[in-house]
């Protein structure tokens, strides 16, 4: 019996660690990954800033794997009805049980000249990117402008704020403000929403503007970008002149799923065969709940699917005793620069003890599914925070 897990992110890799563990002697378990590291995502936009993180939040993940075979490739194509998975450069994996969690790419919506002219944040290559170009803006500050007879000045651009635009628009003004050009470098957050963070809990999304404009961020809500070139962005309300643009809009599906994000019900299942979850699918939960793309539900639905691909390979024809998923979240964390917020059921708290929160998620993710090694760097790259988070415990 051979079962395909596709993907290394969050929901792949939790998964396949699962069934190393649950699978019987006699299944064959293959992880395929495309670049053959797993990359702990929601620590990214720490490394447009600070380029070190790269090394702490990049782990092989054949340092990983314990059972389970990986195959470095490219997948391009998922034919459910033959049982396939097709590789970049023509090589075809059959499969009797696949577990689909290739995540998502950065939807551009068609807008004209956004894909072409911004960059998006997914890949620790986007990261570099965005640092350099940032860098490339402060470096022609304060050159004489031709066409004005003044100093130079900065505008950079993030689009969408979600949780990926909030925390890169907050580490590009951090940024700003260690290199001292706060005043001289304009950091504009668009979003067509009337929120930022839409979509999650109101009291998070006050939380979350109110650190942006403590930390100067011109967030403009209600603005839709409509089209971009190589130095001004269109939108709604009128055109932005700009150095810099990122693009953080939104999500589609992989490549390999046509560009499509399916949808699954509680549970989590494309067909008897093949299962999904994670930013690959739009997961509706077994309570009929829509549920956030978010690395905290990839890697809390990981347990039912492994659950019931076991159950299914196991069965041997017969009937398949499956398990429902309920989402329930656990709360939320979000960085802005220095700051962060954490929402744990109704309280919100921001400064020290949310930073000290996330840390402790991020550490505690890498040393169960990283490494020890890694986990202990985070720590000591964010140790100020964690001890002031330990004095709270221990006043409580």
């Amino acid at each position: 019996m051979d079962v395909l897990v596709l993907g290394g992110g969050y929901a792949g890799l939790t998964v396949t660690r699962k069934l190393e563990r649950r699978l019987p002697a006699s299944a064959t378990l293959t992880l395929v990954d495309d670049t053959g590291n797993h990359l702990v995502q929601h620590e990214l936009h720490r490394a447009v800033r600070e380029p070190d993180y790269v090394d702490d939040i990049s782990v092989p993940l054949g340092e990983i794997l314990d059972r389970a075979t990986l195959r470095e490739g490219e997948v391009t194509d998922v034919d459910r009805e033959g049982r396939t998975v097709s590789l970049a450069g023509g090589d075809e994996l059959g499969y009797d049980y696949c577990v689909v969690a290739l995540g998502a790419d950065t939807a551009f919506y068609g807008i004209p000249g956004v894909e072409e002219h911004a960059t998006p944040l997914k890949r620790l290559e986007h990261a570099a990117t965005i640092r350099r170009e940032f860098e490339a803006v402060v470096d022609q500050l304060g050159h004489d402008d031709p066409a004005t007879d003044t100093e130079r000045t900065g505008t950079v651009v993030v689009g969408g704020a979600g949780l990926s635009g909030v925390q890169v628009a907050g580490e590009l003004a951090a940024m700003a403000r260690e290199r001292d050009v706060a005043d001289s470098v304009e950091i504009v957050l668009l979003e067509q929403e009337a929120t930022v963070a839409p979509g999650f809990p109101e009291q998070f999304q006050r939380a979350t503007r109110d650190l942006l404009d403590e930390q100067g961020v011109d967030v403009r809500t209600g603005t839709t970008v409509t089209a971009a070139d190589d130095a001004t962005i269109t939108t709604e309300r009128g055109t932005i002149a700009y150095d810099q643009f990122v693009w953080t809009g939104g999500i589609r599906g992989n490549e390999a799923m046509a560009g499509d994000r399916p949808q699954v019900r509680g549970d989590l299942r494309l067909d008897e065969r093949t299962f999904a979850l994670g930013d690959a699918v739009r997961i509706v939960d077994a309570d009929g709940e829509p549920v956030p793309a978010s690395a905290s539900a990839a890697v809390r639905a990981a347990e039912t699917v492994a659950r019931n691909v076991v159950a299914a390979a196991t069965a041997d024809g017969g009937f398949v005793d499956v398990q429902q998923w309920h989402w329930e979240s656990p709360g939320w964390l979000i960085s802005v620069g220095d700051d962060a917020v954490a929402q744990l059921g109704p309280t919100v708290v921001t400064g020290g003890t949310a930073n000290a929160l996330k840390s402790a998620v991020g550490v505690t993710y890498l040393a169960e599914h990283g490494s020890l090694r890694r986990a202990l760097g985070v720590l000591r790259k964010e140790m100020d925070d964690v001890e002031e988070f330990a004095e709270l415990l221990e006043r409580l």
